[in-house]
């Protein structure tokens, strides 16, 4: 597990209370509570199924719960009086498919969002990128298309596109789940940097080695709850749930 200052805190910047969504009759999410401190990592784990992705797109409005509340620094993001939009770039989501823009550079997918969203001159987001780049070891594929890139190469890239509006949580939905082993350990290095470097992460993961090592806490979802919630060596290796230890069984 890797300890930082940040992860210590006890500043909670995300809270979840009773979260739960609904598909027509299908109740996907059946009260989620939890908190999320700033500078922690949180993984969530599960079978398919279990609304882990449900639960990340929730958090920053892709999905409307039914019912429940998510509070970003104590603020109610479902309010009618909350900026979706500012919500979202203060909730930055990096996900399994990369919605790369093929004819952009590199550089200009990074660029783009700060630009659109006036939040940066072109020649500020520029030096951004290429600063991002430095971040995520791409620094000389700035000026080179998506398709020039292999598949772990785009998912740093698209780290580096939703770092670019500073967000305060990072949302990943099984980023690597498409990559072979080598490419999905790039992106992984890269996550741990992050990690050390304070960011406040919830990570949907099936790579339980990665949870075991880079989260301060792991959330085991099981039929749209929390089942199970501690420590990596709480959960992964001394879980107390039969629902964990079995799951845990067909995948360790």
């Amino acid at each position: 597990m890797i300890q930082t200052d940040a992860a210590s805190t006890s500043r909670t910047i995300l809270e979840v209370r009773d979260l739960r969504k609904n598909f027509g009759d299908e109740q996907v999410l059946r009260g989620i509570d939890t908190r999320v401190a700033e500078g922690e990592v949180v993984c969530v784990i599960g079978p398919s199924g279990s609304g882990k992705s449900t639960f990340l797109r929730c958090l920053n409005r892709l999905e409307v719960p039914t019912s429940g509340q998510v509070l970003l620094d104590g603020r109610d993001i479902g309010a009618a009086n909350v900026d979706l939009p500012t919500i979202r770039q203060a909730i930055g989501m990096v996900f399994q498919h990369l919605f790369l823009f093929p004819n952009l550079t590199v550089a200009e997918n990074i660029m783009l969002a700060p630009v659109e969203l006036k939040r940066m001159t072109r020649d500020e987001a520029r030096r951004t990128a290429e600063d991002l780049l430095v971040r995520v070891h791409l620094a000389d594929k700035a000026d080179h298309r998506p398709a020039d890139l292999s598949g772990g190469q785009q998912q740093r890239v698209a780290i580096a596109r939703a770092l670019a509006l500073e967000p305060q949580v990072m949302l990943f939905d099984e980023a690597t789940s498409a990559l072979d082993p080598a490419m999905a350990g790039e992106v992984l290095d890269t996550v741990k940097e992050l990690a050390h470097q304070g960011m406040t992460m919830i990570l949907v993961t099936h790579e339980m080695g990665f949870a075991r090592e880079v989260s301060d806490r792991v959330l085991f979802l099981a039929g749209g709850v929390i089942v199970e919630e501690g420590t990596p060596a709480q959960v992964l290796e001394r879980p107390v749930q039969a629902r964990t230890r079995d799951f845990l069984s067909k995948v360790l």
